[in-house]
């Protein structure tokens, strides 16, 4: 008979499969948060696609339709082909359930061995698929860690407004939810919308920490960023470029603040907006204005963090992004840079309550161009403090090892009761 006292269960090695669309080289929080669990000793696998993000096109050295097995230090990996994103809402939505179909046969095939299953599930919702497979497989508990409420997100980003699609994916939604044994939501304001899905429902805050970890830039910045990042005051923007992050709104700031041309926009990362984002910016002739580098290695970002003067977050205005906590809010707050946020509810809560920068409405050019000119004219003392409070906010809040430390606590605590139930 197995002991299930809890303080009998610390200090096992547990057997996890992480199942997550995107891995590294695609840069996702979920990359470190393996290798640390890896690194405290705990068997780490990972079912995942061909890397294929931001961009829509597989990496280099990812071609053909082949599953593929890697070692990333500690963490072993396993590929499955998918179709990539492309540039299309089709190409998009084949590239969702490539995974799905592609993983959940894999996983039926290979039968990977894991007792505790951990999903990681920005968009799309249907990565849960594969991990229910080996749920059922396995008799494994599972642990579902939403970074993006489905179905809302479809309709949020314009994706479809069909109420049958719609509905069909509601149904997809409550049918995992109810199968998890505890569901990991990235923003407070998520719990309750989960709950309307699964009203009973294990549901627990998990918030992102920062990607990549804090660490303090090297002196002298990697020379690819030194031609990249014009002089003057710069305001810079990292991550995808798609429809939820409001990007358009951002061009129509820099309109506003053009006749101030020490005010540089930098917006660094790809996306499927990126071409449309590129024709505005040369239509409109903003070309000394708002820049885009293109995406840097996740090795590079410290230091190109920390060139800038401000950090940008924006979101879409939508009832569903004023719920939403985006993960690079956690990394520009660990940067101890002062942030710009053009969004509504939980962020914008975030940043004033951190007292970290300035928070002005999601959608609003106007705002945030004023807020922009605000920025610039604050001396340097006043916005290393807004800096200083929001890397102390981080620690506090976000830090890699607390959240590192929630998770393994709560496998162990699932491994507990398999072994119990066993």
């Amino acid at each position: 008979m197995v002991n299930c006292r809890p303080s009998e269960q610390s200090g096992l090695t547990l057997d996890l499969l992480v199942v997550s669309q995107y891995y590294d080289p695609e840069n996702f929080i979920i990359n470190t948060v393996s290798q640390r669990l890896a690194a405290l000793g705990h068997r780490v696998n990972v079912l995942t696609g061909m890397p294929n993000y931001p961009t829509g096109r597989l990496f280099p050295g990812y071609r053909g339709f082949a599953p593929r097995r890697e070692a990333q230090g500690r963490v072993g990996v396993f590929r499955v082909p998918i179709i990539p994103r492309g540039s299309s809402a089709v190409q998009l939505v084949l590239n969702y359930l490539s995974f799905a179909v592609s993983a959940s046969v894999a996983a039926f095939l290979c039968r990977p061995r894991a007792d505790l299953v951990l999903v990681f599930q920005p968009s799309p919702v249907t990565v849960g698929i594969p991990a229910l497979v080996v749920k059922w497989l396995n008799g494994a508990r599972l642990i579902f860690w939403v970074q993006d409420l489905w179905p809302e997100s479809l309709a949020a980003t314009g994706a479809t407004r069909s109420r049958m699609i719609i509905a069909t994916v509601r149904r997809l939604v409550r049918f995992l939810y109810r199968r998890s044994d505890i569901i990991g939501v990235s923003s407070r304001a998520f719990e309750q919308p989960v709950r309307s899905l699964s009203p009973d429902a294990d549901v627990r805050y998990l918030p992102n920490p920062a990607n990549p970890e804090p660490q303090e830039p090297s002196d002298a910045p990697h020379d690819e960023q030194k031609h990249l990042l014009p002089a003057g005051f710069r305001i810079l923007f990292a991550g995808n470029f798609g429809a939820a992050q409001g990007l358009h709104t951002v061009l129509d700031a820099a309109h506003r603040t053009r006749h101030l041309p020490h005010i540089k926009w930098i917006l660094v990362g790809d996306g499927r907006a990126g071409p449309a984002l590129r024709s505005r910016i040369e239509i409109e002739k903003l070309e000394d204005t708002v820049f885009i580098t293109g995406p840097f290695p996740q090795s590079a970002m410290p230091n190109l963090l920390a060139q800038a003067d401000v950090l940008l977050v924006a979101l879409h205005k939508d009832p569903l992004f004023a719920l939403t906590v985006p993960s690079k809010l956690q990394t520009y707050l660990a940067a101890g840079k002062p942030i710009l946020a053009a969004t509504d509810g939980e962020t914008a809560r975030i940043v004033r309550e951190a007292g970290a920068g300035i928070a002005c409405p999601a959608g609003d050019a106007e705002a945030l161009a004023e807020a922009t000119i605000q920025m610039s004219l604050l001396d340097a003392t006043a916005r290393q403090a807004m800096g200083g409070a929001g890397r102390t906010y981080y620690a506090r809040e976000f830090a890699l090892d607390q959240i590192v430390a929630r998770i393994e606590g709560w496998l162990t605590e699932l491994d507990g009761s398999r072994r119990c139930a066993s």
